[in-house]
């Protein structure tokens, strides 16, 4: 008779543990260019990881999900303002650069015109409202790089539509290079089953192929930065149709990675400079050897790093090759104190799609180990 009682009191003590916990001010300029609604998708994860560790803006003033970031900020009726570093001068991104512990860029892909005019979700490309690495952003992260801090980046921060001279700036600036190529998996490539397949995809592959679409079944698709598309389908190219992460030992041990996570989302196909990076984790496509000769064919690796890491007395710096940061998951969970020990309840690994378990599982760890250690090596 008492078992209802305690149940219903453990999320009261786990928010209660949660309030009381101390909290450490934790400056982070977070970068955001791709926030379409007040959700903040695009740097959700984040924000709730900073929110459950009592990482504040300030000594007392907790992150917010529609507030704190530079980039787009959409309002009512097809209404926006433009809050990014664009509007900064050099001497204000110095003093951000100051003020902040360390940035991270969550997305810089942008919106498009149609997406937000016309709120369409058919997939269709249209004009960028605005988006890419802009110069002010590279000053930026130089300042960043000069002063020693922490820089965190992830897909998209230099795929499309980043110029050709900013992204060069960026890859001279830490060491790493895009190959052009990004890709993500979908459990359908049936044009009449999955509603999610982008058109612009499907309609780049019959202008290459003779108007052909002969897929089916779950696979990856490949897109070049000049639009050139490569099917990867399940059976016929793919052993395991799911990409993973792959995790060695550093990450296993000091960012508590596991040693094998799937990522059924997009990422994309990077070459980093080992005398400068180290590899954390890479890719593993489950390829047999038709999917490698078609990869080879186009000039795509058949291996490439998922996350790479600089870390020094002279900078450190982190690229995740996926939209990490992007996970469908809710703030509300953030305000309980031990809520990862009931992480099972929030996902159903059996779903090959759903990406929950990437942010409980691999995520979560990683930023929360990587926040930690930088806020201990200021005290």
């Amino acid at each position: 008779m008492y078992v209802i009682p305690v149940v219903l009191l453990f999320p009261l003590i786990m928010w209660l543990i949660w309030v009381f916990e101390p909290k450490t001010k934790l400056v982070v300029a977070i970068i955001d260019k791709t926030s379409i609604d007040q959700s903040g998708q695009e740097h959700i994860s984040l924000t709730w990881i900073l929110n459950h560790s009592r990482f504040t803006k300030t000594s007392n003033q907790s992150y917010t999900i529609a507030n704190d970031y530079f980039g787009f900020f959409p309002k009512d009726d097809e209404k926006f303002r433009v809050k990014g570093l664009e509007r900064f001068s050099s001497e204000q991104l110095k003093q951000l650069s100051n003020d902040a512990d360390l940035t991270y860029y969550t997305d810089t892909y942008g919106v498009y015109k149609n997406e937000w005019y016309s709120h369409k979700t058919d997939g269709a490309r249209s004009g960028v409202l605005y988006g890419g690495l802009s110069g002010q952003d590279i000053e930026f992260l130089q300042d960043m790089k000069e002063k020693h801090k922490l820089i965190i980046t992830e897909f998209n921060t230099i795929g499309s539509p980043t110029n050709a001279d900013n992204r060069n700036k960026f890859e001279k600036l830490f060491g790493m290079h895009w190959t052009g190529w990004t890709a993500r998996y979908f459990d359908s490539f049936d044009t009449v089953r999955n509603k999610e397949l982008p058109r612009w995809l499907i309609g780049n592959y019959k202008k290459q192929h003779d108007q052909q679409w002969p897929f089916h079944k779950s696979g990856l698709a490949f897109v070049s930065n000049d639009d050139q598309i490569v099917i990867l389908e399940d059976s016929t190219h793919l052993k395991d149709p799911i990409p993973h992460i792959l995790t060695y030992q550093y990450g296993q041990k000091k960012l508590s990675l596991p040693e094998r996570m799937k990522y059924p989302f997009w990422f994309d196909v990077i070459e980093p400079s080992l005398s400068v990076n180290h590899v954390i984790s890479t890719f593993d496509l489950g390829l047999n050897d038709r999917g490698t000769a078609e990869l080879k064919k186009y000039g795509i690796p058949s291996r490439f790093p998922a996350i790479i890491m600089h870390k020094g007395p002279d900078y450190q710096f982190y690229y995740f090759s996926g939209d990490f940061c992007d996970n469908p998951i809710s703030m509300e969970t953030s305000y309980f104190k031990g809520i990862s020990y009931f992480r099972w309840m929030f996902y159903n690994s059996d779903d090959p799609v759903e990406r929950r378990s990437f942010f409980w599982t691999f995520y979560r760890p990683m930023i929360t180990n990587i926040l930690r250690e930088n806020a201990a090596s200021r005290k």
